[in-house]
């Protein structure tokens, strides 16, 4: 009985080593593609140079590029896709929707909704010009507040749904087509009554960018996410409950309502404030949990910060692809391409969209199976 008891807890113990060690991959591969990209660009920068400024920073040429251009950029890339990550797989696991994510339910629309009024009407921002580096975010939290109202409108009209009409998980993105197209149309009557800078400007800020970001709004993201990330680690065993059904949770001890909606109010929050700073940026809530929960599990010990990490990483990448667009079809296809800039948010919608459809169509064919 010993000898069995002891092949389980070392079955058990290497069960979660791999599990453990597939988060530090993750860490590990987020540091190095951030390493990468703060020496690519249009100014080419050495791996030392990049390392003397992050660490010995003296006000050069490089020291410039650096900290007020790559550096924040890369670190909001991993803040708003660890924040997109984690929102996503909170909303599959407290809707019991695999097809749950901010893009997806429409809350990250009606957040962009939010934010551009707080931006054009309530005065939380300033448009200079036609140019997309014009909008400055004056007041971050106006701006994010305002988001934030708006997000919660949507989450509301969900948690209703689920908790009135038990609608299905294909339903439910429909509601969130229908949410996207209501705060969709008030983007689109903000942009009819613009003026020309403040129209190109919305609607460019609608494609998802990190390269206006400033280190004022990353210590907000950076202060929400670890806030928000440390309630959703601790109620880890509560999702993981929830995952096995209400009357066993609550057998379990769990309030299934009270964590219902704290959960879709935080992970709204974090949808809110990601938006607010970069725009629409789809499909990594998305694509982040199902990655990660099919190479690892369900349990949410490790599925909420490996979809964090994936979602940062996935992020990451992105917008280094984006901004070395030229470079890249140089690569491939031979010289002649300009430098240029495709926004972040273009990129994940090109990899989510195909992803999106094959897990539509492979829940039909379980269904159909079934």
């Amino acid at each position: 009985m010993k000898a069995i008891e002891g092949d389980e807890l070392t079955r058990y113990l290497r069960h979660i080593s791999l599990k453990l060690l597939f988060l530090v991959g993750l860490a590990a591969a987020i540091l190095l593609i951030a390493v990468y990209a703060s020496t690519v660009g249009p100014y080419h920068i050495t791996f030392w140079e990049a390392m003397g400024s992050v660490f010995n920073y003296q006000g050069s040429t490089v020291d410039r590029i650096i900290w007020n251009l790559r550096l924040p950029r890369i670190v909001a890339a991993v803040l708003v896709g660890a924040a997109l990550g984690a929102s996503g797989t909170i909303m599959q696991c407290v809707l019991r929707n695999p097809l749950g994510s901010p893009f997806t339910l429409g809350i990250s629309n009606a957040a962009a909704f939010g934010a551009a009024v707080g931006i054009i009407l309530l005065g939380g921002g300033t448009v200079l010009g036609q140019s997309v580096t014009t909008t400055y975010i004056d007041d971050p939290y106006l701006v994010t507040g305002s988001a934030f109202a708006a997000s919660m409108v949507a989450t509301l009209i969900i948690i209703v749904l689920v908790k009135v009409t038990k609608v299905s998980p294909e339903a439910m993105v429909l509601t969130g087509v229908a949410i996207s197209s209501i705060f969709g149309a008030g983007l689109a009557a903000l942009q009819y009554f613009s003026n020309d800078s403040a129209l190109a400007n919305i609607v460019y800020w609608q494609f998802g960018d990190l390269g206006k970001i400033n280190w004022e709004q990353n210590t907000i993201m950076a202060i929400t996410v670890l806030l928000i990330m440390a309630f959703f680690v601790w109620k880890r065993w509560d999702y993981n409950a929830l995952d096995t059904g209400d009357e066993v949770a609550k057998g379990l001890g769990v309030n299934t309502d009270w964590i219902r909606i704290t959960s879709m109010v935080l992970a709204s929050l974090l949808t809110a404030v990601a938006v607010s700073f970069v725009g629409i940026i789809g499909f990594v809530g998305l694509l982040a949990p199902h990655i990660v929960r099919r190479i690892i599990g369900g349990d949410h010990r490790f599925l909420v910060p490996g979809s964090a990490l994936l979602g940062a990483l996935v992020l990451l990448i992105s917008d280094t692809v984006g901004r070395n667009m030229g470079d890249l079809l140089n690569w491939m296809f031979g010289s002649g391409y300009p430098s240029f800039i495709v926004p972040v948010g273009i990129i994940t919608s090109f990899i989510g969209g195909p992803l999106f459809i094959y897990i539509l169509i492979r829940g039909y064919r379980n269904v159909d199976q079934g």
